[in-house]
C-alpha cells in the first residue's frame, strides 16, 4: 500500500512582523493520529507557527496543505471548519457564561433557525464531558467558578464539539497538578486511538517523552530538527538544537567585581503566590544587575509584579532600603523607588497617543504642579533632560511616542523612571520588540545605569540576555529557584538543564 500523506504539512513558512523576521522558512509535517512536539526557548518562533495553523495570523509565504489539498486558513473559524482546533495557554474562555455556552459558543443549537436550544447544548456538552473523563463538571456552571483544570476539560469539549481532526495543545500541563496530567494524557491518549492528530508544546522533557512521538525543534523562527523521536533523542541533543543562535549578542563589559559589600536596597523575603511562585528570598544591592532566568510557566513575569504591588503576594514582604513596602500597592513601591518596565510597554506602560514629554513625566507630575496648574516648561526641560541621558532618538520629545522605534520606545520608558529618581529598576523583557541594532545600545543603556548605582533585576526570556547582562543569576523551574550563581559561572547549556526539570545530560 502506498504510504498516507501527511493529515497536515506546512512549507516554507515565513512571517515577519516590524523589527523581526518570527517565521524564517519552516516546514512541519504532522500523521493523523500521533503526538508531534513542538520545542524551542520562548521567542523560537512556536506561537507565531501555531497562530498560523490557527488562522489567526497570515503567512507572508510558503504553503499549507490538509489532507492532500492546499488550503488557505484565512481566519480561526476557516481552521475550524476544516477541523483543526486551538487550545492556547491563557484559555479563551468566557468567564461569565456557562459551560454547555463556552462549548456551543459560535455555532449554537438552534429551532427554527434562530432560537438557541439550551437543552440540546447541555445535553451535547455532558456527553463531550463524559468522553473527556469529566461527567461531574454541570455543564450548566458558570465557567469563572471552575477550576484551571476544568476550564481546561471545557476548552477540550469545545474542541470536540466540532469535527476536529488535529487539537494544538499550548503548554496543556502548566497549570495542572500530576493527577490532572495523568488525566490529560489519558484524553491525548484516547484522542489519537481515534485518529486525532495532537501538536504538544511543552517545556517539560518528561512529558514529550511521556507522550510524544516525533518532535520538531524550532529555533531563531526555523525549523532545526523534524521528526526526531521523542522518546530516545538524548536530552543533550535537544538542548544544542534549542541553542546555538544567529542573534549576535554585544554585551557591555561587566565591573572586575559585582557589588557585595554594602546593604541591600531591593530584599525579597518569604513572597510567594499561590499558583504562581514559591517563597523566594533575593537581595539586589546598589550598582548589581540580578537576572531571573526560567521559562513559561516559571513565575518570572509574576515575581517582578509582586514586588511591584501590581500583584498582592500570599506570604512574604518587599523591603526597600530596609523599610518593608505595603503588599499589593504600587504607589507605596514606587514612592519608595521602585520602576517598572513591564513586558507589554505599549498595553502597561507607555501612553501611545500622547507625546514623549508627557510619557516620561507622568509618574513625576507633582514636580510640576504649581498652584492647581501644571508647569509646561518645567516639565518639558525634565523630559529633555531625562531623554537626552538616554540618547533617545528623535531628541524632539514633543512628537507623539507611538511614532518612536521600539528601541527608543523603551529608552522613554526608563527616562521615567529615571526622573523619578527611582533606586530599583525591574526590567520585564526589555529587548521585545527591539531590533538586533537598538539591543546593544539598550544593554549599555542599562549597564551604565547600574554603575552608577542603580539596582536593576531583570527578566528576560533569552538565555544568552541574562547571561551577558546580568552580575548574578536565579534559575527558576515551575515557581521555585534550583540555582543561584555568578552570571560567569553559567552558560546557556548549563542554563537549559536546569530549567527542563534539571534533566541529566543523557
Amino acid at each position: 500500500m502506498a504510504p498516507q500523506p501527511p493529515l497536515l504539512s506546512m512549507s516554507g513558512i515565513t512571517k515577519s512582523f516590524p523589527g523581526v523576521r518570527a517565521l524564517d522558512g519552516v516546514d512541519l509535517d504532522v500523521q493523523a493520529g500521533e503526538v508531534h512536539c513542538l520545542l524551542g526557548q520562548n521567542g523560537a518562533g512556536k506561537s507565531t507557527l501555531i497562530k498560523v495553523l490557527a488562522g489567526a495570523h497570515q503567512p507572508d509565504s510558503g504553503t499549507i496543505r490538509w489532507r492532500g489539498d492546499d488550503v488557505t486558513l484565512r481566519s480561526p473559524i476557516a481552521a475550524m471548519r476544516l477541523g483543526i482546533a486551538t487550545i492556547y495557554q491563557e484559555l479563551d474562555l468566557v468567564e461569565h457564561l456557562s459551560v454547555a455556552e463556552n462549548v456551543h459558543l459560535g455555532h449554537e443549537p438552534t429551532a427554527a433557525g434562530f432560537v438557541v436550544r439550551g437543552r440540546a447544548a447541555r445535553s451535547s456538552t455532558a456527553e463531550l464531558l463524559k468522553r473527556l473523563g469529566h461527567p461531574e463538571v454541570d455543564p450548566g456552571r458558570l465557567v469563572g467558578d471552575l477550576s484551571a483544570a476544568q476550564q481546561q476539560i471545557v476548552s477540550m469539549a469545545r474542541a470536540l464539539s466540532h469535527d476536529v481532526r488535529l487539537i494544538v495543545m499550548d503548554e496543556p500541563s502548566a497549570a495542572l497538578d500530576p493527577d490532572e496530567v495523568d488525566n490529560l494524557f489519558r484524553i491525548v491518549g484516547d484522542l489519537t486511538a481515534d485518529g486525532v492528530a495532537v501538536v504538544y508544546i511543552s517545556h517539560r522533557l518528561e512529558e514529550i517523552r511521556r507522550i510524544g512521538d516525533r518532535v520538531t525543534v524550532l529555533k531563531d523562527g526555523r525549523a532545526v530538527a523534524g521528526g526526531l523521536p521523542a522518546k530516545s533523542t538524548p536530552t543533550s541533543e535537544v538542548v544544542a538544537l534549542m541553542t546555538g543562535r544567529n542573534v549576535e549578542y554585544v554585551f557591555p563589559p561587566r565591573p572586575a567585581a559585582a557589588p557585595e559589600h554594602g546593604e541591600p536596597v531591593l530584599t525579597v523575603e518569604g513572597l510567594s503566590r499561590k499558583g504562581e511562585f514559591a517563597p523566594l528570598d533575593l537581595q539586589v544591592r546598589p550598582g548589581e544587575i540580578v537576572g531571573l532566568a526560567g521559562l513559561v510557566g516559571s513565575g518570572r513575569s509574576e515575581i517582578l509584579e509582586t514586588v511591584y504591588g501590581a500583584r498582592k503576594p500570599d506570604t512574604g514582604r518587599v523591603l526597600v532600603g530596609g523599610r518593608p513596602l505595603r503588599p499589593g500597592s504600587v504607589r507605596a513601591a514606587v514612592r519608595a523607588g521602585l520602576g517598572l518596565a513591564p513586558e507589554e510597554r505599549k498595553a502597561q506602560a507607555l501612553l501611545m497617543l500622547e507625546s514623549v514629554t508627557r510619557n516620561v513625566s507622568v509618574s513625576s507630575m507633582s514636580r510640576f504642579a504649581r498652584l492647581g496648574w501644571i508647569d509646561r516648561g518645567a516639565e518639558l526641560g525634565a523630559a529633555r533632560a531625562a531623554v537626552r541621558e538616554l540618547s533617545l532618538r528623535p531628541d524632539n520629545t514633543n512628537v507623539p511616542v507611538r511614532t518612536l522605534s521600539g528601541g527608543n520606545q523603551q529608552k522613554a520608558v526608563l527616562a521615567r523612571w529615571l526622573l523619578r529618581g527611582c533606586r530599583v529598576l525591574l526590567l520585564d523583557e526589555p529587548t521585545r520588540g527591539v531590533d538586533v541594532g537598538a539591543r546593544a545600545e539598550l544593554y549599555a543603556v542599562v549597564r551604565r545605569l547600574a554603575d552608577e548605582g542603580l539596582a536593576v533585576l531583570l527578566v528576560s526570556s533569552e538565555v544568552p540576555e541574562v547571561l551577558g547582562l546580568a552580575d548574578r543569576v536565579l534559575v527558576l523551574r515551575e515557581g521555585r529557584v534550583v540555582h543561584t550563581a555568578p552570571a560567569r559561572e553559567l552558560d546557556e547549556h548549563r542554563v537549559l538543564d536546569l530549567v527542563m526539570e534539571g534533566s541529566p545530560a543523557s
